[in-house]
């Protein structure tokens, strides 16, 4: 029999369906066995943020399935290349949580046909490390999601591939998109069971199951040729010199 998970927090779930994650069948031997640290952020301050109620739904499903959660508020995230901004808590916030994760969430509303200001806004805070060229996010995990006002549409998702890609993480084939999110969520917090709950469901398993695949793995399907050669040092000068 499968191992019973905690559902207290996931009424919708349909009981005996949502299965423990088998670690043991992913992971190397050298993993250090700890929850899969999940980072989501989302891309709408409003204070009905559908964006938001994604991102919360899809914490409840990574707690069930054995995961440690984290959700970043962009509320007060400056903009890049502001005075100071570079030192400013919410910044050093956004970038420790970074560090802290093995995978990631990014959900944003559709506006204007793209990703939200917010969103990018988020994302533009992690190009490097701060020593070298490599991305703090480079060999990580991430699940795209959006939510649409208006008819089904995929340009936020599309949009957020090309950056996930762009920042070395590895994005899962699947992804989440919640058009007339208003009418989903209807007068509740909660999305209610159906195609759209489903799926994402669908995507938060099968970024825990890449997590923990690629977690003590990530170092090597990383490693490059051209990093080999040039010395961290090097790189970060040379990036420096041209930003």
């Amino acid at each position: 029999m499968p191992e019973t998970l905690d559902l207290s927090e996931l009424p919708e779930i349909i009981a005996g369906q949502l299965r423990k994650i088998e670690v043991d069948g992913l992971v190397n031997a050298a993993d250090p066995r700890h929850p899969a640290r999940i980072l989501l952020l989302y891309g709408s301050l409003r204070a009905v943020s559908y964006s938001r109620k994604a991102v919360e739904e899809s914490a409840r499903i990574l707690r069930a399935l054995g995961c440690e959660t984290r959700i970043f508020d962009p509320s007060g995230l400056p903009l890049p290349d502001d005075a100071g901004a570079d030192d400013h808590p919410k910044v050093a916030e956004l970038r420790d949580l970074a560090v802290w994760s093995e995978g990631m969430v990014w959900s944003s509303p559709e506006r204007h046909g793209a990703m939200t200001a917010i969103m990018k806004l988020q994302i533009d805070w992690l190009p490097l490390s701060l020593t070298g060229g490599i991305r703090t996010t480079q060999g990580k995990t991430l699940a795209v999601m959006q939510v649409s006002g208006g008819s089904q549409s995929f340009n936020a998702v599309n949009q957020m591939r090309i950056l996930g890609r762009w920042m070395r993480m590895v994005t899962i084939p699947n992804q989440s998109s919640i058009p007339k999110a208003w009418l989903e969520f209807g007068e509740g917090e909660r999305l209610p069971d159906g195609s759209y709950y489903r799926r994402l469901v669908d995507v938060m398993e099968e970024l825990v199951k890449f997590t923990y695949l690629l977690r003590g793995r990530k170092d090597y399907l990383v490693d490059r040729y051209s990093e080999r050669v040039e010395s961290v040092d090097a790189v970060h000068e040379r990036v420096s010199s041209k930003t």
